[in-house]
């Protein structure tokens, strides 16, 4: 009996390792963690570029940050507006809510308020391809301040739905500071 526990167990062992998956190496890259992930106050993103051109790589690596922040920020102004619209009835909410859609979509098309790289990294590849790393972040806070601070400036929209539309932004940039 103790011979057969014996050769039960040593087949098992071999037959989990035969069966095991070979997903490769754990690849480490730079700008990968928990600190570089949005959280409460920050939207954050990281970009890669390979190229053999440094400067193809370089702006590989923006734009795929760029994209990835501006999406957070669009995520981000739906889910507010939303909010805002189950909290707040009346008249004028509908058009303030798509006023506030369109001022953001506007600031991300064009400009991201307060960005900052946080980090930058520039690695030549074996096969002579360059990789560039990057790590971006914005203030959630002063993204809500800019969009106040265009919304002041709007002259199209009715007065209003200008109030509205600064009262959002306040009602978030306070959550957001507390």
């Amino acid at each position: 009996m103790k011979l057969f526990s014996i050769s039960l167990l040593a087949f098992l062992v071999a037959f989990s390792y035969g069966c095991s998956s070979n997903l490769g190496s754990s690849v480490n890259e730079p700008f990968s963690g928990r600190s570089y992930m949005s959280n409460a106050r920050y939207f954050k993103a990281t970009g890669k570029g390979i190229s053999h051109n440094e400067n193809v790589s370089s702006s590989k690596a923006d734009m795929e940050a760029h994209k990835a922040l501006a999406q957070q920020v669009s995520t981000s102004i739906q889910v507010v507006a939303d909010n805002y619209m189950q909290d707040v009835q009346g008249e004028h909410v509908n058009e303030a809510v798509e006023v506030f859609k369109s001022l953001t979509r506007e600031i991300t098309n064009t400009t991201i308020v307060d960005l900052r790289q946080t980090g930058s990294k520039k690695y030549i590849q074996d096969d002579g391809k360059y990789a560039v790393y990057v790590a971006y972040e914005i203030k959630k806070a002063a993204m809500f301040r800019f969009l106040k601070k265009m919304a002041k400036a709007e002259t199209q929209i009715a007065p209003l739905v200008r109030t509205q539309v600064i009262r959002m932004c306040d009602d978030e940039i306070s959550r957001l500071e507390e």
